[in-house]
């Protein structure tokens, strides 16, 4: 049936703020009111749905994934709740034990573990009996090995590699690759299995931040195909940009047209650096961490500005997003200057009218806050990024210091300078976990960024579309005439939350017609029941209606 009536429950809509209504006619929204409305409505064609109390939100979007990584990495061991080297050595044994084969794992954090170093080659190789291992960091720009994957991916004589377990570099994207030689049907289990993992999580969209050193334009392919708006599977859809620099307008179609997959942009994970965990970031001031002078004690840069210049200039030419990944604000600075010298070419208003965007933009001070609003660049960023490394013992204050880990992922000075801002997980860096996110930016670790949830959420949601440069302007909105793309939600509660206590006293008066959002600070996330795109259901809880 076409047409469902969902009642008795809670929409946040702007179009009507005490929604408790919704009705849904194919794969739009037809109407949101009130429970009497929705009676002398409801009529013999209609599917009802009683939400019994629950909440309808807009579905989210998640403006940064690599689809296929986290597929591989719901199936691999999880070393993101290990706290010391023994837990880790404990986990890898049990997956060795547990099956044959190479032993995968991903998520482990050596800053958080109480010897704070990374597994040795020895212990790993005792932990797996001899097997083949290749394990994650939780910032995937450097992982460990066993022995026996060393020597068979010949990483003696690649740099980033000194004969230990750690690898970073050439090594570690050496050892990377052996161990996803995917077939076709591995691939697309891998990614179904992320895509369904993404729409019971509420996402209606993932923002797929391809690359020649993350993925195959096959990868692309695959997904495409999956995701095809005729495919006969449901899934949530996906956004794809491929991350690889161009020097001219030419070269740029010849890759466009050789990827044999459309895409929003050439943007994404080209890196301009790498992490901060794995001391790639590029860095203005040397690493805290490190004795003074050492080698890579600044980070390291992948292209300079000049070719940062030239594939923001290529781009705007084309009308399509350009951008990159930037960590550092050394990073940031020849982000910038290469922003400014793509304008000098082309021109301000093609650079501003091609929407370029920046991923992660973790370090950036007032005069690159400036370019970036002068130059309508929107910035992808990772809220749980700071719930996870924030704060005065935080990864961040260790590798950099306490004065320059509090000016990390300034949130509310992107709003207060106008620079576009959408949310986005780095998935499988952190969890495909929507609500996590807004409440990390609404509990940041600096009182001074934190914002609203209700900003967080349009973050996650409208600004994902914005980004993406979504033709229906109202896609992430309930209103009459919006594609029907929403989640349903089981809540403990719901309320307005800022950081602002007098602003939060007058926001739950009914008087400011605030919709509300589920109260955060309970200690249950929202329950995700089901997951509609443009009026195909992509997930349904075994206990929804």
């Amino acid at each position: 049936m076409s047409l469902t009536m969902y009642r008795n429950g809670s929409v946040y809509s702007a179009a009507d703020p005490f929604a408790t209504a919704m009705l849904v006619d194919g794969d739009t929204v037809a109407w949101v009111g009130s429970e009497h409305a929705a009676s002398s409505l409801l009529d013999a064609r209609m599917r009802l749905v009683d939400l019994d109390g629950t909440l309808i939100t807009p579905g989210f979007v998640d403006s940064h994934v690599h689809v296929t990584e986290t597929g591989l990495a719901l199936d691999s061991v999880d070393l993101s709740g290990a706290r010391s080297v023994a837990q880790a050595l404990d986990l890898v044994a049990a997956a060795a034990a547990g099956g044959a084969g190479m032993v995968l794992g991903h998520g482990w954090d050596d800053s958080n573990w109480a010897e704070a170093r990374p597994l040795s080659a020895a212990e790993l190789d005792r932990a797996a009996g001899g097997r083949e291992v290749y394990l994650a960091r939780v910032d995937v720009h450097s992982g460990l090995v066993s022995p026996a994957l060393a020597r068979r991916c010949k990483l003696a004589g690649l740099s980033g590699w000194d004969g230990g377990a750690l690898v970073s570099g050439d090594a570690h994207a050496a050892a990377r690759d052996a161990t996803r030689t995917l077939d076709d049907g591995a691939r697309r289990l891998a990614q179904e299995r992320a895509l369904r993992h993404a729409a019971a999580n509420g996402y209606v969209a993932l923002a797929e931040m391809a690359a020649p050193h993350v993925g195959s334009p096959a990868d692309l392919a695959s997904l495409a195909a999956l995701t095809a708006a005729d495919a006969p599977a449901a899934l949530p859809e996906v956004l794809p940009y491929w991350g690889q620099a161009v020097s001219g307008v030419e070269e740029a179609r010849e890759l466009l047209a050789s990827l044999g997959t459309p895409v929003l942009g050439l943007a994404g994970d080209l890196n301009i650096d790498g992490s901060l965990g794995s001391r790639s970031a590029l860095l203005r001031e040397p690493y805290a961490d490190l004795p003074a002078g050492a080698a890579g004690s600044h980070g390291r840069a992948y292209l300079d500005a000049g070719q940062v210049a030239d594939h923001l200039a290529a781009t705007s030419e084309l009308g399509i997003p350009g951008g990159f990944h930037i960590i550092g604000d050394g990073a940031m600075a020849i982000a910038c200057e290469g922003l400014v010298k793509a304008a000098e070419r082309v021109g301000l208003d093609k650079v501003r009218a091609a929407g370029h965007r920046f991923e992660h933009a973790e370090m950036v001070d007032a005069g690159a806050m400036e370019v970036l609003a002068r130059h309508a660049v929107t910035v992808s960023i990772q809220p749980a990024f700071d719930a996870l490394w924030g704060g005065g013992a935080g990864m961040y204050a260790r590798r950099l210091g306490a004065a320059r880990a509090a000016t990390l992922n300034p949130v509310a000075k992107f709003y207060a300078a106008g620079v576009p801002v959408c949310f986005g997980s780095d998935a499988p860096v952190t969890p495909l976990s929507p609500w996590a996110s807004v409440r990390a930016a609404l509990n940041h670790r600096q009182p001074g960024e934190r914002i609203s949830a209700r900003a967080a959420f349009i973050g996650h949601t409208r600004a994902g579309w914005r980004a993406a440069r979504g033709a229906d302007p109202m896609l992430g909105q309930l209103a009459p005439g919006a594609p029907a793309s929403f989640a349903v939600w089981e809540i403990d509660q719901l309320m307005v939350q800022v950081a602002d206590e007098r602003v939060q006293s007058w926001s739950t008066d009914p008087r400011a017609g605030t919709p509300l959002l589920p109260a955060l600070d309970t200690g249950n996330d929202p329950r995700c029941l089901q997951t509609v795109h443009r009026g195909r259901e992509l997930f349904a809880a075994p206990d929804f209606p």
